[in-house]
């Protein structure tokens, strides 16, 4: 096991005195734009300030040691598929439940990408902003956990399977292999060969799982017509990519069982009979591109969402779906975090596999 690293020391306002020369009361006076300190060194306590990536700190509790009393969740997705995602929304009701029995604040932020998240974490460490954070999202080449290690953060990674290269920081996930095998294990019951994943953003580490199960999969019962094709988790691609593949088009970015495609759009792919969805609003949203086609579910395609939600359950047919208690995902993500800010131990738990609830939208391989 790797040691862990010393955390970074942040700068202090008698690091920038020593280093401007001053005194520590000038240095509060010129960073707090308070007379009794020239203009030349308000200046100069300023420029070593920023040389050195002080930030103020953000409230009267750091002063006292008693910390910021908030944790900080950063989400480096486009903000436009917040709106309607319900993994996200029970994630946080879940996470609030335990932060607001201790009386913790929830500082959330989206950005672009995570070069902007990693921004972000320094800010939040230099300012004193919060005490630690929840990372969502891990990825296949992830520079978060090194940064978080670095800066000495309290950190829980969701989703993320455990690494022993990072042994401060705590991770909490499920088991996304085993919940592919098991819709594979129904679709194939039913007789479906040619089963299309229409998976969510590329990258993330529990997207390649799917895809590197569904293919394991796939291999194992020889079913040659099984392919992943990434998007951006929106109605908006659940419904285009729906469309492309019940036309037999193979896509720009599709994954087949044997290994990637390369290059842009083309003809070629048979239509699937059945359609595994990453999330419940591209499911909801292909059956109606389905229907639109004038395919029937599941009559001519069988469809599978990965999340459980009301919505599944508002449209006919209903959807079968894997179900978890994602609120009791977040519980237990605050919880650890909050363990390790009472000075506990990092842990790997796993929460239980999501549990495929078959509904009326799987049925037996039409003719």
């Amino acid at each position: 096991m790797p040691a862990k690293r010393s955390p970074a020391r942040r700068p202090t306002m008698k690091d920038i005195a020593q280093r401007a020369g001053v005194s520590e009361s000038a240095v509060s006076f010129a960073l707090n734009d308070r007379p009794g300190v020239s203009e030349i060194t308000r200046d100069r306590v300023r420029r070593v300030a920023e040389q050195l990536g002080w930030r103020p700190s953000t409230a009267a509790r750091q002063l006292s040691g008693e910390g910021a009393a908030t944790v900080g969740l950063v989400l480096a997705r486009p903000a436009d598929t917040l709106g309607v995602d319900s993994f996200f929304l029970q994630l946080i009701s879940g996470i609030q439940e335990v932060l607001a029995e201790r009386h913790l604040g929830l500082l959330f932020q989206v950005v672009e990408d995570v070069d902007d998240e990693c921004a972000v974490y320094r800010r939040w460490w230099a300012e004193h902003r919060v005490d630690g954070v929840l990372v969502v999202d891990p990825r296949t080449d992830d520079a978060r956990p090194d940064l978080l290690d670095e800066l000495g953060l309290p950190a829980v990674v969701i989703g993320g399977a455990p690494d022993a290269r990072h042994p401060g920081l705590s991770t909490v996930w499920a088991d996304d292999a085993g919940a592919m095998a098991a819709v594979v294990d129904e679709l194939s019951a039913l007789g479906h060969r040619r089963i299309v994943h229409i998976a969510g953003l590329p990258g993330l580490a529990h997207t390649e799982r799917r895809i590197r199960t569904l293919r394991a999969e796939a291999d194992r019962r020889g079913l040659a017509e099984v392919r992943s094709v990434t998007t951006d988790y929106s109605d908006a691609e659940g419904a285009a990519v729906t469309r492309r593949v019940l036309q037999g088009r193979v896509l720009e970015g599709e994954v087949p069982a044997g290994g990637t495609v390369e290059g842009g759009v083309g003809e070629g792919g048979s239509r699937p009979t059945a359609l595994i969805y990453d999330n419940d609003v591209m499911a909801v949203a292909g059956v109606a591109a389905a229907t639109e086609l004038g395919f029937s579910v599941p009559g001519d395609v069988s469809v599978v969402a990965w999340e459980d939600s009301a919505l599944c359950r508002m449209v006919k047919p209903w959807l079968s779906a894997l179900s978890r208690d994602t609120v009791e995902f977040g519980r237990t993500a605050a919880k650890e975090l909050t363990s390790l800010l009472d000075g506990g131990p990092a842990r790997a738990v796993r929460v239980p596999v999501p549990r495929l609830i078959s509904r009326e939208s799987t049925g037996p391989r039409g003719a």
